[in-house]
């Protein structure tokens, strides 16, 4: 088991919670998610049961006493595969303070203006929902399952039941994808009035049917100047409709419309993980789930954390992450976060165009956002 768990003094805290469920699983994904029917010793239904006991759990594990949560996020898998009523039962269980930020994930099949007026009810002050392109070839190369139309129709539906912060989420470099595909898709998002929009290049991921098919040789592999041109398209279409970057791969039109959760991943705070397969960070320790959804819940059924594995950060990795994370920020590193190698490098990146620097802080260009890994594998 891990080393005892000391939330930092004062510092927000958030909870994430996995819901694993997918109504199919796409091509292009390697989260944990599965089928509902295709596993033994657990099923939907029996989530928020097992969620409001592993948030005893979680008290317990913090004290008995820990803070309201700040930030609740509700990912998956679909967590709107779960009835309204579901999710309303798992977050009663977790404290929250005044004006926590609540997220729900969502797919555009799964939503209406009705279920989205429940979860209003239910206490949650935002929705993200999966978009990723208006494009119907590029959705079907991503075996998605929604139509063209259908995350502009969510949104407007979000809207509608009275949620003033909704996100919709895009991909970028699917193979098929042209320029023109993915300005139409940025185009539709905007279109659809959403005050926070994330656009994330598409990755091949071991294991998954679409890296399989590169592999083989029946999709192309994605285009490494094509993401980067998308990219600087993105950045352009969003920054005139007024979003702004404040994280490498999303735009708010507000500071309140950022996603105050994932900035305390960023900023390297303090956040438990309730779900099969859920990661979490208390104070230096990272700790992760068991990711299957039946040994998830005999663990969490027999009183036990159900954690799989636990590692205790050394100085030298907190600080890498800290570069790693903090550097994607529109706010920038301190430059006192880097050593002396580190400030030499720092210059050179921004003689090179990557990096833009002043007296306190190292803030990534719009060539450095596109280069972003590379930056920190200089610094590091």
């Amino acid at each position: 088991m891990p080393p005892p768990f000391a939330l930092a003094a004062g510092a927000p805290f958030g909870v994430y919670v996995h819901v694993p469920w997918c109504a199919s699983r796409c091509g292009y994904c390697d989260f944990n998610t599965y089928v509902p029917g295709r596993v033994r010793g657990a099923a939907p239904s029996a989530f928020a049961r097992t969620a409001v006991a592993e948030a005893a759990l979680m008290r317990d594990a913090l004290g008995g006493s820990p803070p309201p949560a700040d930030t609740v996020f509700l990912g998956g898998g679909t967590p709107t595969l779960l009835p309204p009523s579901d999710l309303a039962t798992i977050l009663r269980a977790i404290e929250r303070a005044p004006g926590a930020e609540v997220t729900v994930e969502c797919n555009p099949e799964t939503v209406d203006e009705r279920r989205f007026a429940a979860l209003l009810e239910a206490g949650v002050t935002r929705v993200s929902i999966g978009m990723q392109s208006a494009a119907p070839h590029v959705l079907a190369t991503l075996e998605r399952a929604h139509t063209p139309g259908g995350a502009v129709a969510a949104a407007r539906a979000a809207r509608a039941a009275g949620f003033g912060h909704v996100s919709l989420d895009l991909i970028y470099g699917t193979p098929g994808e042209t320029d023109a595909d993915w300005c139409a898709s940025v185009a539709a998002a905007l279109e659809a009035g959403p005050d926070h929009v994330s656009a994330y290049a598409l990755t091949l991921e071991r294991g998954t049917r679409m890296s399989a098919a590169v592999r083989a040789g029946r999709l192309p592999a994605p285009d490494e100047d094509a993401l980067a041109r998308r990219y600087a398209l993105a950045d352009e279409l969003l920054g005139a409709a007024g979003l702004r970057w404040y994280e490498v791969s999303n735009w708010a039109a507000s500071t309140a419309a950022r996603c105050r959760h994932n900035l305390g991943y960023w900023r390297g705070g303090d956040w438990w993980a309730l779900g099969p397969g859920a990661h979490g960070h208390v104070s230096g320790t990272r700790f992760w789930t068991h990711r299957h959804p039946a040994a998830h819940a005999r663990a969490v059924a027999a009183g036990e954390l159900p954690i799989d594995g636990y590692e205790v950060l050394d100085p030298g990795q907190r600080r890498l992450e800290r570069l790693m994370l903090e550097l994607r920020l529109a706010d920038g590193l301190p430059l006192d976060a880097l050593d002396t190698r580190a400030r030499a490098q720092a210059q050179r990146l921004q003689r090179d165009g990557l990096l833009r620097t002043d007296a306190e802080r190292a803030v990534l260009t719009l060539d450095g956002r596109r280069l972003a890994d590379g930056v920190v594998r200089a610094l590091a």
